[in-house]
Parts: C-alpha cells; sequence; structure tokens
C-alpha cells in the first residue's frame, strides 16, 4: 500500500461499556483498532499512526490527543489500552462525544504530521448515540475533510438506527459531490471512486472479522462505497494482505527472515502436496492394471470351462471304447468255440465207438456255452462297424494271440485236439477268402 498517516478516533464514553458486542463495545473497539494499526504499519514502513480519545476528563471534556502520527508501534499500542472511560452520559444539549470536533483536531494533528509525504486518512469508531448532532456540522466537516485531502472511514458499534443516517452525511460530503450523487442514485455507482466508507457492525459481532474483508483493511477506492452499508455488504469483498500471499502474509520489508522461511515452508509442503498426489494417481493407475488382469485370468478360465466339459463327456465315451474291446474278445472266443464244436460233430461221425461217445461228451457240455457265446456275439455286433470287424478278424488269425487268449480263459484246455482244429480250419478258411480277394483285384 501506498504511504500513508492516519489517525484513529477512539469513543471512550461510558455508553462504551454495554455489553451488546463481545466481551464490551470498549474492548471490540479495541481489538478492532489494534488490528487496523497493525495492517498500517506492516503495509508500509514508513506509514504513520497517531491515537485520539474523543472524551476526556476535567473541565473540557473533549477529544485529546493521546499520540500524534508516529512510526513507533510501541507507543500506539500503549496509547490504544490506555484509554479510559470518561465523559458523563446525560447532558442536557449535549453528547457524549462531539463528533465535528473531534475530526477537526485529528485533522489538524495530521497536518502537522512529520513527514509530509503520502495520503492522509481519519478512522471513526462511534459506538455513542448522536441525539443532539446537527447534520449541516457533519456536512461541513466532511467537506473540510474533503478541500483538505483528508479521507475518511467511519466504524459504527451502536446505536445503529440513530446515528447511520447522520454518519451517512458526514462520508458522503467527505467523498463530494460526485459520489454523493451516485448513492443517491443519480449517478452508476461502479464508475464513481470512493475514498471514504462507512462500515456498520450488528451487534453480537466481532468488528474484527467484518473489517477484515471491508474496504478499510483492503485499501482500496471501490466497493463498499460512500454510503458504506451493513456488515454483510463489506464482507463482501477479500481479505487484506494478498501482496504478501507469497510470504505468508507477512511484509518481507518489515521482517525478512520470516517472510524467507515462510516462503520457504510454503514451497516445501507444496511440493509434498504434488508428490502426494503423484502416488496417489501412481496407485490408481497400478489398481486399475490389476484389475484388467484378473478380468483376463476370468475369461481364460471362463474360456477353459467347455473345453473341461467336453473332456469329462470324452471320459464315458473311451469307457465304451474299452467295452468295445471286451465285446470284441467275447465275440472272437465264440467263433473259437463255434469252430471247435463242428470239427468234434465231424470227429464223432468217422471214427469208432469210443470216439464217438467223448465227441457226444463234448457236444453235450458246449451247447450251453455255444449259446452263451451266441447271445454276447449278437450283442458286441450291435453297434460294430466293418473296419472294427475286419480289425478283430486280423487279430484272430494270429495262433499265438489266440492260444493265449484261450490259455487265460477258466476250464478252457487250449491244447485239447477238437480246438487245436477248429483252429487249423478257422486259419485254412482264411487263406482262401484271402486269396479269393487277391484274385479279384488283380482281375
Amino acid at each position: 500500500m501506498p504511504l500513508e498517516s492516519c489517525m484513529i478516533l477512539l469513543d471512550n464514553s461510558e455508553f462504551m461499556r454495554n455489553g451488546d458486542y463481545i466481551p464490551t463495545r470498549m474492548e471490540a473497539q479495541s481489538d478492532a483498532a489494534n488490528m487496523i494499526v497493525n495492517q498500517k504499519t506492516q503495509s508500509n514502513p514508513e506509514s504513520t499512526v497517531g491515537v485520539i480519545a474523543m472524551s476526556s476528563a476535567g473541565p473540557s471534556s473533549g477529544a485529546e490527543l493521546l499520540v500524534s502520527p508516529t512510526d513507533d508501534l510501541g507507543k500506539i499500542l500503549t496509547a490504544l489500552h490506555g484509554v479510559p472511560l470518561c465523559g458523563e452520559m446525560d447532558v442536557a444539549g449535549k453528547d457524549a462525544v462531539d463528533i465535528a470536533a473531534s475530526v477537526q483536531v485529528a485533522a489538524l494533528a495530521l497536518k502537522h504530521r512529520r513527514n509530509k509525504n503520502g495520503s492522509q486518512r481519519i478512522v471513526l469508531f462511534v459506538g455513542s448515540p448522536l441525539q443532539c448532532a446537527d447534520k449541516r456540522a457533519l456536512v461541513k466537516a466532511g467537506k473540510q475533510l474533503k478541500k483538505n485531502n483528508v479521507f475518511i472511514d467511519v466504524i459504527a458499534l451502536g446505536e445503529l438506527e440513530e446515528n447511520e443516517p447522520k454518519l451517512r452525511e458526514l462520508v458522503d460530503a467527505a467523498n463530494g459531490t460526485a459520489a454523493a450523487a451516485a448513492a443517491a442514485g443519480g449517478d452508476d455507482a461502479a464508475t464513481v471512486e470512493r475514498t471514504c466508507h462507512l462500515v456498520t457492525i450488528p451487534a453480537g459481532v466481532l468488528p474484527s472479522d467484518v473489517l477484515i474483508t471491508s474496504p478499510i483493511l483492503r485499501g482500496d477506492g471501490g466497493g463498499g462505497g460512500g454510503g458504506g452499508g451493513s456488515a454483510p455488504a463489506a464482507g463482501a469483498g477479500g481479505g487484506g494482505g494478498d501482496g504478501f500471499a507469497e510470504f505468508g502474509g507477512v511484509d518481507p520489508n518489515m521482517d525478512p527472515e520470516l517472510a524467507m522461511a515462510l516462503r520457504v515452508s510454503m514451497e516445501e509442503e507444496r511440493a509434498r502436496q504434488e508428490r502426494v498426489a503423484a502416488a496417489s494417481n501412481e496407485g490408481s493407475s497400478n489398481q486399475e492394471e490389476k484389475t484388467g488382469e484378473d478380468g483376463e485370468a476370468v475369461g481364460a478360465a471362463a474360456a477353459a470351462a467347455p473345453e473341461a466339459m467336453d473332456v469329462a463327456a470324452m471320459a464315458p465315451e473311451v469307457g465304451e471304447e474299452m467295452n468295445d474291446e471286451d465285446a470284441l474278445l467275447q465275440q472272437a472266443l465264440a467263433m473259437s468255440m463255434a469252430e471247435g464244436a463242428g470239427g468234434a460233430e465231424e470227429a464223432a461221425a468217422g471214427g469208432g465207438g469210443d470216439d464217438a461217445a467223448a465227441a457226444m461228451d463234448t457236444e453235450g457240455g458246449d451247447d450251453d456255452d455255444d449259446a452263451a457265446m451266441q447271445m454276447a456275439l449278437a450283442m458286441s455286433m450291435q453297434g460294430e462297424g466293418e473296419e472294427k470287424s475286419a480289425e478283430g478278424g486280423q487279430q484272430f488269425q494270429d495262433p499265438a494271440f489266440v492260444n493265449q487268449l484261450l490259455g487265460s480263459l477258466p476250464g478252457v484246455n487250449p491244447d485239447d485236439p477238437a480246438i487245436q482244429e477248429a483252429l487249423r480250419k478257422a486259419n485254412e478258411d482264411a487263406d482262401k477268402s484271402d486269396k479269393k480277394d487277391d484274385g479279384k483285384k488283380d482281375e
């Protein structure tokens, strides 16, 4: 902010004992004035601040200059916290504080300031009722401030219904005719620069909370206007100190070491937050990749499920093929037994009585076996193809295989002459059929 000399006018009448502000009007005023002093002195090291109490003990009971404009922060804070409550509440034809006279004293103190450079400003706190204040006197005081290039900011801390219209007259006069016409609706308010402001603090609200977002601390000319308004309107603006946001709100000209430390700390915190954000993004991407891999695994398992079902379905078919081989063996055994039975009958017809009797016994004993073998043959031939039958015939043409097969059967003697004769004939018939087939192929 630019160089500025400021006078703070405090209302220290007996009305400031009221507890409608926390904890009292006087202490709430002191807290707000302390914040304004800190903002003025930190915004520019060469800015000066003075303090005036608008009530004093003694016969005059008028405004008292506590500290002339100075840049010594210790003197200023001592004066702020040492303001006593004084003055009379009920005086015929006279208010507890004289606003016009106090403003004239503040303007005179600013006129005799040490550093003539920079702007001049008055911050006026009013918490006493202005029953006897003359509007014409207030307007005259405002015009005199305008003539001397002195700006004024008014903060109303109570008795708002009675004081606000009169204080508005003072602020409008200090802003000039153009601002007053804009406030009355004659001109566009946005095109008129207002250098003086009125801020009203509702009861129960801390003045410092309202002032921190008001034009008084922001130091700009716009917003809040000459007419000021209520606390919500004043709180619509942004907070002060944005110019030093890089240094944590601390002026590097006032405390360069603290400002640099805050800046380094803010940069480290910003870098840490960026690392945390990067790690979070990387974790989310890894989680998405893992989810994709799990989905692929589930898809592969779903694709493999039908193949497993096919294998399970093929298992009974394999068992059926095993059963078919057993049936083929049964068929071969039946054929060999049938041929053996036929050979035994021929031997019985051409031989002697003992041979015939033996043949009859063999025939009678084999009838049941023949019937069982024929039934097994009929069952096995159902569903058998020509290719399997041909392969089976080729296998049973091997004498060694047939002898081994017959020897594994219980109650069957492979060396029986009847069985041997039947096998020999079967081989001869097979050779004859092969020769016939070869002859047909040659033709």
